[in-house]
């Protein structure tokens, strides 16, 4: 083999070639004719390797993770592997079942920086020590040409709003959600800022901002803020009612009265796409202070961008509801025993007061109007013991009449203030609770402490119901 002439054969081509893509398909074009090998030029676009050319083959990895198999390995050390008998090399990626051996070698930069790698895979015997030698100069020739144009390509905006899809699909909270899809509205769309406006039961409501938003994006909030929420239902109205809007970037045209706000920020380019149904979904506004034009395309992918951020959002939603409705008694509403015990874990030695609530006559109720007037009894309870307590004291239904507060106080008998409240909460609708208030003492298991709490219910009890009980400290 006269390696000199194929390195003469792709040299002459390379510089005629205009794209990467044609650089590396000649190179690989040429090479073919003179190796009986499958080969390969895989670059880095974004975080993976990306098949820009390759000779026939059944399978082709189209990408690679940068540091899976033998090209991940040469890619990421940047030193060239050859391997006499890819069965003792655990890296190997099988593309056919008849490969025998392999030459890889790094495409890299002037400056030595990998930017890909060049892939040569034999299935019969063959002397490597030329191929490695041949195949490292034309990767070194072929990484310059590939800097003289500019670089490896650049992901494509389909490739970008894919690989946006996948990071909305695996968020697990709200603001992961908009955080991914405000940057991919950027990214896929090259405008400078991004809004999300969404339906909320006391009016629309702006999304959550990322976490360094830019400045056309904090003044965009700061005039939709200040606009209110009748500005707000204009913009979403909108958009629903007529599909996508976007400017086209002449001079001369005034915004209608509905992008105001928006003007006043500074926008003088924006794509508003409607998000999720009419009656609960929203708005995109993708905007820049410069005068663009965006193309039909653009819209189209931010069209696609808001209906997977939807589906994801309503993901996100159905799941918390199933999450609550695991968490919670379905009658009255109330938190029930798993969050009970997850609560009282934790509570503070001292200052975490447990109220053990028993519904005084409660199984005559039962027996005399029936298990319906029963279960109206223990809603109307729940309810009013609820009005009862302070923001942030929290109301489980942990049995048939049995309900339990924890709630936080500095000193006992704030405790017992509280537990009366309750039980003139339940006067008030012509019941009446018997209610045992414990604190929990250094060292002491959450359940000896309700313990304590259910003792002085039971002493309330055989008092007379309808009273309170502190527990011994």
């Amino acid at each position: 083999m006269d390696h000199e002439r194929v390195i003469r054969d792709v040299t002459v081509r390379l510089p005629m070639a205009s794209t990467v893509a044609e650089a590396c398909q000649w190179t690989v074009t040429a090479l073919a004719r003179h190796a009986p090998a499958t080969i390969s030029v895989l670059l880095q676009v974004h975080d993976r390797l990306r098949c820009v050319a390759a000779t026939g083959s059944w399978q082709v990895f189209s990408t690679v993770p940068p540091k899976t198999g033998i090209v991940g390995r040469v890619y990421a050390s940047a030193e060239t592997a050859v391997v006499p008998d890819v069965a003792d090399d655990p890296d190997y990626i099988p593309v056919r079942p008849d490969v025998t051996a392999e030459v890889c070698v790094p495409v890299l930069d002037p400056a030595g920086r990998p930017i890909g790698v060049l892939d040569l895979q034999w299935c019969g015997p063959t002397d490597l020590a030329p191929w490695r030698v041949t195949a490292e100069r034309l990767a070194a020739r072929l990484g310059a040409r590939i800097m003289a144009l500019g670089g490896p390509p650049a992901e494509s905006r389909s490739e970008k709003l894919l690989r946006y899809a996948a990071a909305l699909t695996s968020a697990s909270t709200e603001l992961d959600l908009f955080t991914v899809a405000i940057a991919a509205a950027r990214d896929v769309s090259t405008l400078s800022a991004a809004v999300l406006v969404l339906a909320d039961p006391d009016g629309p409501r702006l999304g959550a901002p990322t976490a360094a938003p830019g400045e056309l994006e904090s003044r965009v909030r700061a005039e939709l803020v200040e606009a209110g929420p009748a500005a707000l239902d204009r913009l979403v109205d909108r958009a629903h009612q007529h599909g996508v809007g976007y400017t086209l970037g002449e001079a001369g045209h005034p915004p209608i009265p509905d992008h105001w706000p928006l003007t006043r920020a500074g926008v003088r380019t924006l794509v508003a796409v409607p998000v999720g149904p009419p009656d609960d979904g929203g708005v995109l506004l993708v905007a820049d202070e410069r005068l663009l034009r965006p193309d039909s395309t653009t819209v189209n992918l931010l069209e696609l961008l808001a209906g997977q951020a939807w589906s994801c959002l309503d993901r996100l939603r159905t799941l918390a509801r199933l999450r609550e409705q695991a968490n919670s008694d379905p009658l009255t509403g109330l938190r029930h025993t798993g969050p009970f015990g997850r609560r009282i874990a934790v509570a503070t030695p001292g200052r975490t007061a447990l109220l053990a609530i028993d519904v005084d006559g409660f199984k005559t109720v039962n027996d005399t109007y029936g298990h319906q007037a029963g279960d109206r009894v223990l809603v109307r309870l729940a309810r009013v013991m609820e009005a009862a307590l302070r923001h942030g004291d929290e109301l489980y239904r942990i049995g048939g009449d049995e309900f339990v507060a924890v709630i936080e106080v500095s000193r006992p008998d704030e405790a017992v203030r509280i537990a009366e409240r309750l039980a003139e909460a339940a006067r008030r609708i012509g019941r009446t609770i018997s209610v045992g208030v414990a604190l929990p003492r250094p060292g002491e298991a959450p359940e000896a402490t309700l313990r304590r709490a259910d003792q002085a219910l039971y002493a309330v009890k055989q008092h007379g119901r309808d009273g309170v009980r502190l527990a011994p400290a």
